[in-house]
């Protein structure tokens, strides 16, 4: 039997809890990765932990710089995307700075939109597969959660217009809504909430990683528009 054919997919948020899952999952099988970085040593660093990989350095909170490294940084065959950046800052609305609401808004939902509309031809002649991980709070806001909660619904109605849009294309476009995960970014979480964070409590990021790996591999004709993982009740 012949070896799978390998292919070359663009993650974000590689250098941490679920991008990294997701890295460690296709590199293991021997995808090509190409990592989407904010500086120069994250690059080293990661280019060191997947062999063979590339890195395109952009810091996904400037926009505009952005946008630059995209016009002339990314593979011209690309067989998916996995959106696994994120940051969070939890305040009530009263109390929201206006530079960190505005992050938010550029790491979670403006970075996936200019990567993916960069990727575009790639994905239409690949017939490829774009996933965004989203968060239990792209379907509902709870209190101090506004600017992160407003990112993520916007991050579904990225996904929702872009899947409407593609899809007679042939790009398949999936959701991913995990809930509470054990990553570093769920200790952040708990930091600013002053609750004891306790990693066995939540879902993993590799079962996380494996939902995003099984919409990414579904045979052609199939697709999983969208897809919650949560913690199993203890």
């Amino acid at each position: 039997m012949s070896a799978p054919a390998r292919r070359t997919y663009v993650v974000t948020g590689a250098g941490s809890g679920i991008g990294a899952a997701v890295a460690d999952r296709l590199h293991a099988r021997g995808d090509a990765l190409v990592l989407v970085v904010r500086d120069d040593q994250r690059a080293v660093d990661l280019q060191d932990a997947y062999a063979g990989s590339t890195a395109l350095v952009a810091d996904l909170a400037d926009p505009e710089a952005l946008e630059q490294a995209l016009a002339s940084g990314l593979p011209t065959s690309v067989d998916g995307v996995v959106h696994a950046a994120g940051v969070v800052d939890l305040a009530p609305i009263g109390d929201i700075d206006l530079a960190s609401w505005q992050q938010t808004l550029a790491v979670n939902v403006t970075a996936p939109m200019l990567l993916t509309r960069a990727l575009l031809p790639a994905l239409r002649a690949a017939r490829g597969t774009a996933v965004m991980v989203n968060s239990s709070a792209g379907r509902r806001a709870h209190p101090d959660w506004a600017s992160y909660a407003a990112s993520k619904f916007a991050l579904r109605a990225l996904a929702d217009a872009l899947r409407a849009e593609e899809g007679g294309r042939g790009v398949r476009v999936s959701t991913v809504y995990p809930g509470r995960t054990a990553t570093p970014m769920q200790a952040l979480v708990h930091a600013q909430e002053g609750k004891e964070y306790d990693p066995d409590d939540w879902v993993s990021a590799a079962t996380v990683a494996d939902s995003v790996v099984h919409c990414l591999d579904l045979p052609a004709g199939a697709t999983v528009p969208e897809l919650v993982v949560q913690p199993a009740p203890r």
